[in-house]
């Protein structure tokens, strides 16, 4: 049944209450995670970064125990041990207003979903050039925060079964990501990707894969960059938790080929 597909607050339920901080404002923070076998993938990289986008609302987190718990019960549940979680925080329940409780009970959701179709393909194919530009907000730059309406309006922009993803730039032109994805370019045998310090999200696979490129020869450097800067890319990547590290075929009449160092940088990506 489909209710066994969701866990609140660790019991089966599809349902949380109408007063939840996270309903009405937003409040809370999540993470997405490849099921692989039953196993949650790079599971204490994503912990740590839900314990500290939490942190950076001033929500309490479980513990890595509770949402462990959550986890299992709600795979051993679910019809395929292949798929993928989704881990949502919230702040829990308040009184009427913006104002935070200084004593939260937060809610925890764990939702199980089959695997994509498309999960293991390594090129995005084409993709769209974003005309939303997202807001600038250091305060949460880099959080995982669960107001998405900019990537949903970003989506929205096309609707061609051939185009794979989006990029977006921030009101100043800076690129910034993709629409569900963190983005990489190679030129010279340097790897550069975004600063997200102003705005956009610090996924789990970004910060594998700048730990992890150098040890192969390519070096990271993070920085601003530009669309401008796409032109003079000898390869476009994109990388996510769940369909990992893929590359850009085409974007604006322009083309890709493979590039070599893909395929090290996407088995590097996955290896435990």
């Amino acid at each position: 049944m489909e209710s066994t597909r969701t866990f609140v607050n660790g019991c089966p339920t599809n349902f949380v209450s109408a007063g939840d901080r996270g309903l009405l404002y937003g409040d809370g923070v999540f993470r997405t995670l490849r099921i692989m076998a039953g196993r949650a993938l790079w599971w204490p990289e994503q912990y740590a970064k839900l314990a500290s986008d939490s942190a950076r609302l001033m929500i309490p987190c479980p513990s890595c125990a509770d949402w462990e718990a959550d986890m299992a019960a709600c795979l051993n549940l679910a019809e395929h041990q292949d798929g993928v979680l989704r881990l949502t925080l919230t702040r829990g329940e308040g009184a009427r207003g913006y104002a935070p409780s200084a004593t939260p009970i937060p809610t925890r959701l764990v939702q199980f979903s089959p695997m994509p179709v498309d999960v293991d393909l390594a090129s995005l194919g084409k993709i769209h050039r974003c005309r939303l530009r997202l807001a600038l907000q250091p305060a949460l730059a880099g959080v995982k925060h669960l107001n998405r309406l900019e990537q949903v309006l970003a989506r929205a922009e096309w609707s061609d079964p051939a185009v794979a993803e989006g990029l977006v730039c921030d009101v100043e032109d800076r690129l910034i990501s993709g629409v569900s994805s963190n983005l990489f370019l190679m030129r010279g045998g340097v790897l550069f990707t975004p600063r997200l310090d102003r705005c956009g999200v610090a996924g789990v696979a970004r910060d594998r894969l700048i730990a992890r490129a150098p040890a192969l020869g390519y070096p990271v450097t993070v920085t601003d960059l530009s669309c401008a800067d796409l032109d003079d890319a000898d390869a476009i990547f994109l990388c996510n938790s769940v369909r990992g590290l893929r590359w850009v075929a085409e974007m604006g009449g322009r083309s890709w080929p493979l590039h070599p160092v893909f395929t090290a940088l996407r088995e590097s990506l996955w290896a435990d």
